[in-house]
């Protein structure tokens, strides 16, 4: 993917800067002479969603202004999540027709596609519309194992074993994650007192009950078998505060917020609050070989199925943060977007390519950029979605930036060799 869209960028300012860059454009030609695509599998995040909660939520509290009228139930996906879901799958499809991995307008046969989404609706239905959008002449049928709206394990960011050892290792890495709970406190607390100055937090509801500042010091985690990791405190609050803003910025096509002009830098700070929040619960390492195992199992198991050619898997940010603490991946920070990391219906795409004689893998990140996301733009080969390298620490990429599919593999076997070494017993924590 990452070949194709720099081929059409390097035609393009070819045309505008004459014969200096035909060399690198001969190389992308080179690159598709020597490599053939064999597989994708994709791990999505769902596109865009209602807040989590409604009616008398907390979040909804926080600000006597009215917020803006979702056209989605409660945590569903919106209309709008569903539209733009259906162009990147649109996207796709153009993508691996020009790569040559399926025909236009394919109807799949045996096992070479498959989708399968957690049972949330918001992952069931971006999962239908990117099929829609990726394969219009098939009535694509999405796995899914549980009842609506129920979380599948395999999408469930939990702890499945749990001793005293174990624990203190992850909570001594959660302890130093971005500097230590003093230094990540301090670091967000101007984007705190902005966000109560837009929501104008002290006239609101919450403030009769002395909730004025998100300010805190009373963060505490949880971490229990069988349950994700968690967070109780004003922190909590925050975050909560801070998804449902920048989903109103997605879904209200405006960069402001209750009159309150903001600049993508601020939007940026926001998303951050949330980014931070998830961060010290789902990248730390030691947290992440357990709570990804069941995805890095998955994932291993089908880039070395050798009669699938596309998968995709559809959960949540957390998952693609998980995923890639496990793995040790090194996420870009985002061009062209609020979120820092992985935006709302970001994709971690693995792409397996062969020279003819070995397996390489490429992995990027594909989301669609603010502008795309407010414009609602149809996406095309001229008109790609935005693609971020993911590097891999300790693993070397060739000079065309693939690893060495038998490298991945033996990172993700000893990935889940770390889980397996993990000795269960059943505890229940509370860090101060």
């Amino acid at each position: 993917m990452r070949q194709t869209i720099k081929l059409l960028m390097l035609a393009a300012i070819l045309t505008l800067c004459g014969p200096a860059t035909q060399a690198q454009t001969k190389r992308s030609d080179d690159f598709k002479a020597r490599y053939k695509l064999k597989e994708v599998v994709v791990m999505s995040r769902h596109n865009i969603r209602s807040p989590l909660t409604s009616g008398g939520a907390a979040y909804m509290r926080v600000t006597p202004n009215q917020w803006f009228k979702w056209s989605s139930p409660s945590s569903q996906l919106s209309v709008r999540g569903g539209v733009l879901e259906t162009e990147m799958g649109q996207f796709f499809r153009k993508w691996v027709v020009d790569e040559g991995l399926l025909p236009d307008n394919y109807r799949p046969t045996g096992e070479e596609v498959l989708f399968y989404a957690n049972s949330r609706q918001r992952t069931f239905a971006t999962a239908k519309y990117f099929s829609a959008g990726f394969l219009p002449f098939a009535n694509v049928e999405i796995t899914h194992k549980l009842q609506e709206d129920k979380m599948d394990p395999m999408f469930t960011p939990q702890f499945t074993k749990m001793n005293d050892t174990y624990r203190q290792k992850v909570l001594a890495e959660m302890e130093t994650l971005h500097g230590g709970p003093k230094a990540w406190m301090e670091a967000q607390k101007p984007t705190l007192d902005l966000m109560e100055q837009v929501l104008d937090m002290a006239n609101s509801p919450a403030a009769k009950n002395d909730t004025t500042h998100f300010w805190f010091g009373d963060t505490r985690f949880k971490i229990e078998k069988g349950s994700e990791p968690k967070m109780s405190g004003c922190y909590t609050l925050a975050n909560s505060v801070a998804d449902a803003l920048v989903l109103q910025c997605y879904e209200s096509e405006s960069m402001s917020a209750f009159g309150h002009e903001l600049t993508t830098d601020q939007w940026r700070a926001i998303c951050k609050v949330k980014e931070v929040y998830d961060g010290l619960l789902f990248t730390t390492h030691s947290a992440a070989v357990n709570l990804a195992n069941p995805l890095v199992s998955r994932i291993r198991e089908e880039l070395n199925k050798s009669d699938r050619k596309f998968t995709f898997l559809c959960g949540h940010d957390s998952n693609l943060a998980s995923i890639g603490a496990a793995l040790r991946f090194v996420f870009p920070e985002t061009e062209d977007a609020l979120e820092i990391h992985t935006p709302i219906g970001s994709k971690l795409v693995f792409e397996k390519w062969n020279d003819g004689t070995d397996d390489y893998v490429a992995v990027n990140l594909v989301y669609q950029s603010l502008t795309q996301l407010q414009n609602r733009t149809l996406l095309s080969l001229e008109v790609p979605p935005m693609v971020l390298t993911i590097t891999i620490e300790g693993l070397t990429a060739n000079s065309d930036g693939l690893y060495r599919l038998s490298d991945l593999d033996a990172r993700m076997a000893e990935t889940m060799a770390e889980y397996d070494a993990i000795e269960d017993a059943t505890t229940e924590i509370f860090l101060p």
